[in-house]
């Protein structure tokens, strides 16, 4: 995810603080789990939409735009929330390694997210994570080690099954993990649904309805969301709205317009804007 969270010395642990309340703003998070240590923020991923808050987390298993408000922050009370980046072939490794492929997978694919409570031993490790900024000599060791045991228990936790079927090797969701890889770095070129149906090796239907089951979107509807969450953060660098349309793939102004105001509630430009009267912050 990109961000411009303050830099952590442990790779693949973001921290960000907010002191003041931050429009919708479109995000694509990659595999990660997220906690919010004070503040809650509203959340628009596909149809769904939810509140994220303290004492829970909320773990992402595979590619996913989302669109995220904070309307509560400030200096008095400011929103501080905590990213990590999840290694799903390290998961694939835990999985094999205290033979989780002989749990049943459950009997439906569910989404490629989850939501629960934050156990202690799950936040003990967190804490231990964390705790590795005050000691930059242990990051080499004890890093990955750390987050193997928050893979752990991730995967053997409540919300386990949804992370265990994205790795088990061959399963549907993790056949829909490599379309939805492949849609993450070509969003711009025109989508095949029978090549997409091909790289996952699904016949057509199927493809539709597991790509449903983990994202809550069609193929045809997550591509939309890449580019228009792309265009979105072009035109904020000072891209022209046409510009950025064409660069994301779209060939009709109108068309970019339209899908671009049913997404975000207003047109390109009023839009922007808008959002440029905010000082620049994500919000993880």
């Amino acid at each position: 995810m990109r961000d411009n969270s303050e830099a952590m010395p442990v790779t693949g642990l973001h921290v960000g603080r907010l002191t003041a309340p931050v429009p919708p703003t479109p995000l694509v998070y990659d595999p990660s789990l997220c906690l919010c240590i004070r503040g809650s923020k509203h959340m628009v991923v596909g149809e769904q939409r939810f509140t994220h808050g303290e004492d829970s987390f909320l773990l992402f298993c595979a590619d996913m735009p989302a669109i995220v408000t904070i309307d509560d922050a400030s200096p008095e009370k400011p929103y501080t929330a905590m990213l990590i980046n999840l290694d799903l072939d390290l998961a694939r490794q835990v999985m094999a390694d205290i033979d989780m492929n002989r749990i049943e997978a459950a009997p439906q694919v569910e989404t490629g997210m989850a939501y629960g409570r934050i156990t202690a031993d799950l936040f003990d490790a967190v804490l231990r994570l964390v705790r590795l900024i005050e000691r930059p000599q242990d990051i080499p060791i004890m890093r990955d080690l750390i987050q193997r045991e928050l893979l752990f228990r991730l995967l053997s936790g409540s919300s386990g099954d949804r992370l265990r079927q994205i790795v088990r090797l061959g399963s549907p969701s993790q056949r829909i993990a490599r379309a939805i890889a492949w849609l993450r770095s070509n969003y711009a070129k025109r989508l095949s649904i029978e090549q997409l149906a091909d790289l996952a090796g699904m016949g057509i239907s199927t493809l539709h309805r597991h790509f449903q089951d983990v994202t809550t979107m069609s193929p045809l509807q997550y591509q939309k969301h890449l580019r228009l969450h792309e265009a979105r953060r072009l035109m904020l660098t000072g891209v022209e709205a046409s510009s950025s349309a064409f660069q994301v793939g779209y060939e009709s102004a109108t068309q970019f317009n339209r899908e671009y105001r049913r997404l975000f509630g207003a047109p390109p430009l009023r839009d922007v804007k808008g959002l440029r009267r905010f000082e620049p912050a994500v919000p993880l």
